[in-house]
């Protein structure tokens, strides 16, 4: 069995990797930070289980399509596909530069068509397979200061819908996850104050952690997931309540 995790070399992406390698799958490891990538690998190998690196930039379908046919020669199966790969260029929309938009759109959005459009061509001739599009709440609520950022993973949330329909038949099951405030480097650099205003949205009172992001993951690749598709599991804690 193998999986493959866009954007694995570090953060939400990295964590998710070794659940998936700890879960028994090959995995198979994409970032544009070769060094980054080397590290998760290794630790995913500790498992027991084959992890392979492939720097590509998901934005670029030719890469995508490169990359994807190497993996099928590689792992011969492609079981799990998760969309991880997402970039941040916040900023008020009176003052977003085109080219900020357009990075985001492409990162976020487009590297989902390009890998699906890829790997859902295998899964359909195996007739099985799980796809799993990392989306956020900014894509169901919206987020001052995002509106890039919010724009593309709503577009992720309705491409998951469309492929549900679509693949359905074939024995895919396409499902998107949507986290809240995650514990990463990026909210340990927030001011106290910016972390109470955070926190005081959350009917936990608490963030989430990356390892329960995998957690979720990895029970849509797993078995127990076989008759749930077309569906956006906000894990936030709350905060939309």
């Amino acid at each position: 069995m193998t999986a493959i995790i866009t954007g694995a070399g570090r953060g939400i992406g990295a964590e998710i990797a070794l659940r998936l390698a700890k879960d028994g799958f090959n995995v198979a490891l994409n970032d544009l930070n070769a060094d980054a990538l080397a590290e998760t690998a290794g630790k995913c190998k500790e498992f027991g289980v084959e992890a392979e690196c492939f720097p590509a930039d998901v934005s670029k379908h030719d890469d995508c399509e490169a990359m994807v046919k190497s993996i099928k020669e590689r792992f011969g199966t492609l079981d799990v596909l998760v969309n991880n790969a997402g970039i941040t260029r916040d900023g008020l929309l009176a003052r977003m530069s085109e080219e900020n938009y357009d990075l985001v759109i492409a990162v976020n959005q487009k590297s989902v068509f390009n890998m699906m459009k890829q790997v859902c061509a295998v899964m359909m001739k195996q007739r099985s397979g799980r796809v799993i599009n990392v989306s956020s709440v900014a894509g169901l609520h919206g987020n001052a200061g995002q509106f890039n950022y919010s724009a593309s993973k709503a577009a992720v949330i309705g491409m998951t819908k469309s492929a549900a329909k679509e693949f359905g038949p074939r024995g895919i099951a396409v499902n998107a996850i949507a986290p809240g405030f995650i514990q990463t480097p990026m909210t340990d650099a927030l001011t106290d104050e910016q972390k109470a205003a955070i926190l005081n949205l959350i009917a936990m009172k608490r963030y989430g952690t990356v390892d329960e992001i995998a957690g979720l993951v990895s029970f849509l690749a797993g078995k127990d997931s076989a008759y749930i598709t077309g569906q956006v599991i906000e894990i936030s804690g709350g905060l939309s309540m």
